[in-house]
């Protein structure tokens, strides 16, 4: 009975799962109506936003499962990027090849860095851990200014984009769909991930590590793992950057870009699977609402076209004050609120039912004839 009521309660159409349904759906239409209105842009916009949707969905495994703040990850966003520009410049166009040498790429330095800023922030991720991993990803920033030959500081252009044999990532919506189709397998990994042991032991982590390990759990691994996956997933966001912008620079990998994929993870919801795409969708589509708004009065468009960015600083600060949990992650905690006084509810009738089992016979037997 208790397996077949929680098929149903799995089954059913909650607000959150109509929300991310919605979500997800929409953004994989935006082609069909990009080409009914006449607008190719909103493919190149969307395409960015998927780019950083799955960055942001990368890092949320440390960050919203794990409770370790890295700002650092630019840094494999930018190695990802680099592996199409390099391997581009010397005449390798083969998007596989991209694909490995940023996944390679991305995976020596997160087993090297993350091996050092974990053992280093021993017992949790919190100042600690944030200085290094940003001191780290600043010491790749300058290795790239430092490429002379590679552009330096002015960036590297990407001639041609990357051909995967089957298909090539020269037409705009083939990109996008290839965005896409990334970011749903990512989240159906991270969905299958984190309900393992894996994921249960990461949020045990985040609970109170001591006691995992108290357990027998080896925390330092797990967490480790789930931050080389979370860095080989911005790596690939990073191959989907280059070809995109058709262009690599160190900018990629600076802390302003670290900073922004945590703001779109928190603005989304931390420790929700699709949080983190609502905050990519709705932070870049606000920033480029208010960088273009035009309604007629030259103060107020001034105003608010040359000041976006303090703007959207005051939403993002308005959505913490009053949806502590995320756009999305509002959703979750009402359904989690609501399952606990379901459960409460319960388990408060069962144990009524108990009480009166357990009282029915006294009384039966002080009622019998003698």
């Amino acid at each position: 009975m208790a397996e077949a009521t929680a098929a149903t309660s799995g089954a059913r159409f909650t607000p959150r799962r109509v929300f991310a349904a919605v979500v997800l759906a929409g953004l994989g239409l935006v082609p069909i109506v990009a080409a009914a209105t006449g607008e190719p842009f909103y493919v190149t916009l969307f395409t960015r936003i998927l780019v950083f949707a799955i960055a942001a969905t990368g890092l949320n495994l440390i960050l919203g499962y794990g409770a370790l703040v890295s700002f650092g990850h630019a840094m494999y966003v930018g190695l990802g990027a680099y592996a199409v520009g390099l391997l581009g410049h010397h005449g390798i166009t083969s998007g596989w090849a991209h694909v490995a040498a940023a996944l390679v790429a991305g995976a020596l330095v997160a087993v090297a860095v993350g091996s050092v800023c974990l053992r280093t922030a021993r017992g949790g991720g919190g100042m600690a851990f944030i200085m290094i991993t940003l001191a780290f990803a600043q010491m790749l920033y300058f290795l790239a200014v430092s490429l002379r030959e590679y552009g330096g500081d002015d960036g590297l252009p990407v001639r041609q984009r990357s051909d995967f044999g089957l298909f090539t990532l020269d037409d705009n919506t083939v990109l996008y769909y290839t965005a896409y189709a990334v970011l749903l397998a990512v989240l159906f990994v991270f969905w299958r991930l984190v309900h393992a042991r894996f994921g249960m032991v990461l949020r045990g982590c985040k609970v109170n590590e001591r006691r995992m390990a108290a357990l027998g759990f080896p925390t330092l691994r797990y967490k480790l793992a789930a931050y080389v996956i979370s860095a080989l997933v911005c790596a690939l966001a990073g191959v989907l950057m280059a070809n995109l912008t058709k262009f690599v620079a160190p900018s990629y990998m600076a802390w302003s870009v670290s900073g922004e994929l945590i703001v779109m993870v928190v603005l989304g919801g931390m420790g929700t699977l699709v949080g983190p795409a609502v905050g990519a969708t709705a932070l870049l589509l606000l920033e480029e609402l208010l960088s273009s708004l035009k309604i007629g009065v030259a103060w107020f468009d001034t105003l608010v076209n040359q000041h976006w960015l303090a703007l959207i600083g005051l939403f993002v600060v308005a959505v913490v004050l009053v949806m502590k949990q995320g756009l999305y992650g509002r959703f979750v905690a009402r359904e989690e609120a609501a399952e606990a006084a379901e459960a409460a509810r319960t388990a408060d009738a069962a144990d009524r039912a108990a009480a009166q089992g357990e009282a029915t016979p006294s009384s039966a037997r002080g009622s019998a004839p003698r």
